[in-house]
């Protein structure tokens, strides 16, 4: 029997559309169209790889060839299931995870519960300013909102890592997790950097949000360590973690091995995006049976800088590396392209938008044809594990059998 991988690659915040959801708490993303707008004005994009396998059957720009003859893919959309637009909810979404609707609400809600909670553990907790609500833990790590994301949704947990270890920082950031009902904590944290630089770090959003503004605290630099944690979150659910008990080989590259819990995976970090498609073409000459899972995260990060040209260049990698996996694929492998929400650098806001995402899937041996309009990312998930025939994820529906 020859190889048998499924390849996942999720072009973050690489969104097809505002979802018809968005009002009244979205208004900011009425008319986002991320994918189209960003055709509409970049200098130069070409994808003719995109184009072959029929991204013009859903996104219909005159800028790029008419889909034409028979699909040589799957083709269709997927609604976000989740709320809001969030890059972790997303990736639990797609691996098979049925969201819980998390509260919001500002870390000083719930400053006293968590303080407690520590405390309880044998943890020395302070309120360094009375004037700013945030906790500082053994004198090193500060539990604070997260001032890069929606209000109320995230907390940091963030260290200096020359003082303290990864694993102590996780183990704060579980008992913080276990108190709190919020979308996410964050564990992270650096070296090279001190603890008195991080509450120097500590800033008071316009909304009234209080945290380390992480780029100018230095963690994001050498060393740098990050775990997410979500709420209602269950690995073992997720196709991931349910092809590694059915002895199948999993490969998380980029943002997916930042976001996704799966013990068994083999994780490689990367960023830049050639790194992360280099790193699934090399996967694909070992894997010889299982799930082959990146993220692209520098489409996101041109999104948030509102760069349009930037943004066009890192779908053009990807396009180009696309190449050498459509050629690398075996006969009975199955490629699956998308996103896990928008991030539209024309809309007037550096934020997520609130967007449905494209859908490719391909297989030399498969057929292409509409999938139609999917009610959530998680119907990839099914799909893989109806594709390796192992049980499926917690959420999802497959439409493996509209293109076998």
């Amino acid at each position: 029997m020859g190889r048998r991988r499924a390849i996942l690659l999720i072009l973050d915040s690489l969104g097809v559309g505002a979802m018809d959801d968005i009002f009244p708490s979205r208004k900011q993303d009425r008319g986002a169209n991320t994918f189209y707008h960003i055709l509409d004005r970049a200098k130069e994009i070409r994808i003719p790889q995109l184009e072959w396998l029929g991204i013009n059957r859903i996104l219909r720009h005159p800028r790029l060839k008419p889909a034409a003859g028979e699909p040589r893919a799957g083709f269709g959309t997927l609604r976000l299931q989740h709320d809001g637009a969030d890059s972790y909810a997303g990736h639990q979404e797609i691996m098979g995870t049925a969201p819980r609707k998390p509260r919001r609400e500002p870390f000083a809600k719930n400053m006293e519960t968590v303080r407690a909670a520590l405390a309880q553990r044998g943890y020395q907790v302070e309120v360094p300013d009375p004037a700013l609500p945030y906790l500082l833990v053994n004198d090193l790590v500060v539990i604070a909102d997260n001032i890069e994301t929606d209000y109320g949704q995230i907390y940091n947990v963030t260290a200096p890592l020359d003082r303290i270890s990864f694993d102590e920082v996780l183990r704060i950031g579980e008992i913080v997790r276990s108190a709190v009902k919020v979308s996410r904590v964050i564990a992270l944290g650096g070296k090279g950097v001190s603890p008195e630089r991080i509450r120097e770090s500590v800033e008071r959003r316009s909304d009234g949000l209080v945290g380390v503004n992480s780029p100018k605290s230095g963690v994001y630099g050498r060393g740098y360590q990050v775990r997410h944690m979500g709420y209602g979150v269950n690995p073992k659910t997720q196709v991931s973690s349910i092809l590694v008990e059915s002895g199948k080989e999993v490969c998380l590259i980029g943002k997916m091995q930042d976001v996704i819990t799966c013990e068994g995976a083999r994780r490689i970090p990367a960023v830049e995006t050639d790194r992360v498609m280099r790193s699934v073409i090399e996967a694909m000459d070992w894997v010889e049976e299982g799930l082959i899972a990146a993220t692209v995260q520098e489409t996101d990060l041109a999104g948030h800088a509102q760069d349009v040209d930037r943004y066009a260049q890192k779908i053009m990698e990807v396009d180009k590396a696309l190449s050498v996996i459509l050629k690398g694929m075996s006969e009975e492998d199955l490629l699956m392209i998308s996103a896990d929400h928008g991030n539209d650098p024309t809309i007037g806001h550096s934020g997520h938008t609130r967007e449905k995402t494209f859908l490719l899937a391909y297989g030399k041996s498969l057929r292409g044809g509409d999938v139609g309009e999917r009610d959530t990312l998680s119907d990839i998930a099914a799909t893989v594990a109806d594709f390796f025939s192992v049980p499926p994820p917690e959420n999802g529906s497959s439409f493996y059998s509209l293109i076998r």
